[in-house]
């Protein structure tokens, strides 16, 4: 016989049915407050994107840093982010460098000691363009001199009998960090569809073939080409439909050196006001890339034009160097706020190329120059004579007032190094050498321009840093 079931039995049964849920509930949201509370950063991660502050993304005046005798670091915050496209990391990168690993804007750089975050110029703290030369024979040259048809016969310093290659096998590394290896397939990708331009005298004209060279080797023969009209010179990578040019403006403001191929004159004048008079040509470049100091430095005062080269009776007035190059500093600023839209288009302006004419500057002979030095100065703290740091300091005022980013690409302090990098008396010689001169290796060796491959390949390094990792 089946005893039956109490009713308070049934009661009992009945509550603990209704509870259930509400202790299911309960339970599950002291799990969830345990989960939160333990992984409530990787969450917020997960779900929230950090955003760039004002304050980072502010353009900073980035010259204090040359002015001191002591060694030269500078420490600027970098130039606000541009809206260029961002290209991903492709395996071809990969390929290329099995060291590095890409992770955001940051890499890693495997060395024989440790691991090294390769700061690119962000609020890190790292600042590229502070550091030292480390030999490095299984990374460099990055290219063949051989294997570049488009370096003129002024930077072909093995073709033209130099001896060494020492000067081609040194790798610049900022302090506390890396720079990320130079990618052609991934630099191709960014210029797809646009226009970089490097716009000034033969140093930056040294950078642009430079850069060429970094790229050429990518694109098939019939897909390249290299054509020069006038003062603009056009590389073009058709597969990509992006161009690479150089135009000829050593003062960037119209002047009676403007000839690309006549243009030593000794008594140099500069048109006032005349920005447009170039900069036409520069309008719709999406990367443009601006130089100016040497012609500057005449020894003299700067001789200005007030009016037109046309007219009959010129108004000419003398300004001190400084003064000069603030007033061009001043129209090309005025310029990039007219016709660079920020959101579209980068702008960056090189520092002075250091010139190597004194030895005894460095501690060596004094009667010797760049000729026969094959290898860096090695004090932190040198700066030479031909680089005035009363013109960095006009840079740092002027850029500091600019409305639109600049990227200032600081090479100075690190090309001030490398003495043994100068094209020297290996280049190709315009007019016949005297036996006076052949006697006589210093007297004219060029110790301004620089062997290709060599130094200018850093410098677009550096450019590409900063264009990519922003």
């Amino acid at each position: 016989m089946k005893v039956p079931i109490s009713s308070s039995s049934n009661r009992k049964s009945s509550s603990t049915s209704r509870l259930s849920p509400y202790l299911l509930f309960g339970l599950l949201a002291f799990i969830v407050f345990v989960v939160v509370t333990i992984y409530g950063e990787d969450f917020r991660c997960l779900f929230f994107t950090q955003q760039p502050t004002a304050t980072s993304n502010k353009l900073q005046p980035p010259l204090q840093l040359q002015l001191p005798a002591d060694p030269v670091h500078h420490h600027n915050k970098p130039p606000p982010h541009h809206d260029l496209p961002s290209v991903p990391i492709t395996k071809t990168e990969k390929d290329d460098d099995m060291r590095h690993k890409v992770v955001g804007e940051t890499r890693t750089r495997k060395t024989d000691h440790q691991d090294e975050v390769v700061g690119v110029g962000g609020s890190a703290g790292c600042d590229v363009f502070s550091g030292k030369w480390v030999r490095d024979e299984s990374n460099r040259p990055l290219y063949e001199e051989s294997e570049c048809p488009y370096i003129q016969p002024q930077l072909t310093c093995q073709e033209h009998g130099r001896p060494d290659k020492e000067y081609q096998l040194w790798r610049w590394h900022p302090h506390g960090c890396s720079l990320p290896s130079f990618n052609a397939t991934l630099m191709l990708e960014k210029l797809r569809g646009k226009r970089m331009m490097f716009v000034g005298d033969s140093l930056n004209r040294g950078q642009y073939v430079s850069m060429v060279c970094l790229l050429h080797r990518l694109i098939p023969d019939h897909a390249k080409s290299m054509q020069t009209f006038e003062s603009l010179t056009v590389f073009r990578a058709e597969e990509y439909n992006a161009t690479i040019e150089f135009y000829w403006a050593p003062f960037l403001l119209e002047s009676n050196s403007d000839n690309a191929v006549i243009h030593r004159v000794t008594d140099r004048i500069v048109r006032k006001g005349s920005i447009n008079k170039h900069g036409r040509h520069w309008e719709g470049v999406d990367i443009l890339v601006f130089n100016t100091y040497l012609w500057w430095i005449t020894g003299s005062k700067m001789k200005i034009l007030r009016g037109s080269f046309d007219d009959e009776r010129k108004d000419i007035i003398e300004m001190e160097t400084e003064d000069a190059y603030r007033m061009a500093m001043k129209s090309m600023l005025k310029w990039v706020e007219k016709n660079v839209d920020p959101k579209k288009s980068r702008v960056f302006f090189t520092s002075m190329s250091p010139s190597h004419g004194r030895s005894v500057d460095w501690g060596d002979d004094r009667n010797g120059n760049c000729y026969n030095q094959t290898t860096p100065i090695e004090d932190p703290s040198y700066w030479g004579v031909g680089s005035r740091k009363s013109i960095m300091r006009v840079i740092g005022d002027v850029f500091s007032k600019s409305k639109v980013p600049i990227t200032f690409l600081n090479i100075t302090q690190l090309s001030e190094y490398r003495k043994d990098a100068h094209t020297s008396i290996y280049k190709k010689q315009w007019s016949p050498l005297t036996p006076e001169q052949l006697a006589n290796p210093v007297s004219y060796a060029d110790c301004t321009h620089w062997c290709l491959p060599g130094l200018q390949d850093t410098w677009n390094e550096l450019l590409y840093a900063k264009l990519l990792y922003p």
